[in-house]
């Protein structure tokens, strides 16, 4: 057998803070713009993400920094750590890209960073990707997550068709969490508040309470993902929906870093589509 090519490294993008805003005690706001954005592009998926990257404490990086070269000369344990995130907007005549953090204290790399951030701070990043978007078509919109999944959940209400009957739920800690966000007259955020209930509890309980309307439904559902496995069994094997009409993703999963679920949530994807398509 032929041997493989090397992966090529992807190009990163480098941007700097033009400002950030506290929009609730545990998200934050930040502004991205400059140069390095002039040939960004994003807009056609409301759940465009980027993938920010972080040096190793310690670690610098020879400039211009260039990830193929960073992969030939650096050990790997001294690579940029990605986290990823939504593009919770972009707006192309001024050239810059809003992205939403959830901040618990110290806790993770994004967040942290995202809280101390200061205006003309260079971050670099690769992407956008993404893949969902409301479509004009479908008769109905269910939209539901956590705190993880509210910068796509807004931008995709956004961009919900005026008059479409959209169901959107968000589950957050508590009333002090919850935002103004843009939608459709009459519709909206229905507000979950989790308080002392394990992570995604309420959620789970509204969405099987609702009142499914008939015809044609696109769902998108993510967040943490024992709640995602439980809404996904709901919808594809309860509600046959069929299985193209779902957005379904783990943003992440309690009690694991992000390292650890970045490792396995390909397999553990795939693994609860077989379960799931097999029952």
């Amino acid at each position: 057998m032929a041997e493989q090519p090397a992966r090529k490294a992807p190009k990163a993008r480098e941007a700097q803070v033009v400002r950030t805003e506290w929009l609730t005690p545990h998200m934050v706001r930040v502004v991205l713009g400059g140069e390095g954005l002039g040939t960004f592009e994003a807009g056609e998926f409301t759940d465009h993400y980027i993938k920010l990257l972080f040096a190793p404490e310690g670690v610098t990086y020879p400039e211009p920094f260039d990830m193929e070269r960073i992969r030939a000369e650096y050990p790997r344990d001294q690579w940029p750590t990605t986290r990823t995130y939504t593009v919770r907007a972009w707006d192309p005549d001024a050239r810059e890209m809003t992205v939403d953090f959830v901040v618990h204290g110290d806790e993770g790399l994004a967040g942290p960073w995202a809280a101390r951030a200061r205006a003309g701070e260079t971050v670099r990043f690769l992407g956008p990707g993404g893949s969902y978007v409301p479509d004009p078509a479908a008769d109905w919109h269910l939209l539901a997550g956590d705190e993880s999944a509210l910068p796509a959940i807004a931008a995709s209400l956004e961009r919900v068709p005026a008059g479409a009957t959209v169901h959107a739920f968000v589950e957050i800690a508590g009333p002090e969490e919850e935002q103004k966000v843009t939608a459709p007259d009459g519709t909206g955020i229905t507000w979950l508040h989790r308080g002392d209930r394990p992570v995604g509890e309420a959620l789970v309980a509204a969405v099987r309470g609702l009142d499914f309307p008939a015809g044609d439904v696109q769902a998108f559902v993510h967040g943490e993902a024992g709640f995602v496995k439980d809404l996904r069994r709901l919808l594809r094997v309860e509600r046959n929906i069929p299985r193209e009409r779902l957005s379904v993703s783990g943003y992440w999963r309690l009690g694991q870093t992000d390292e650890a679920w970045r490792a396995v949530k390909r397999e553990w994807n795939e693994q609860v589509e077989r379960e799931q398509e097999g029952a």
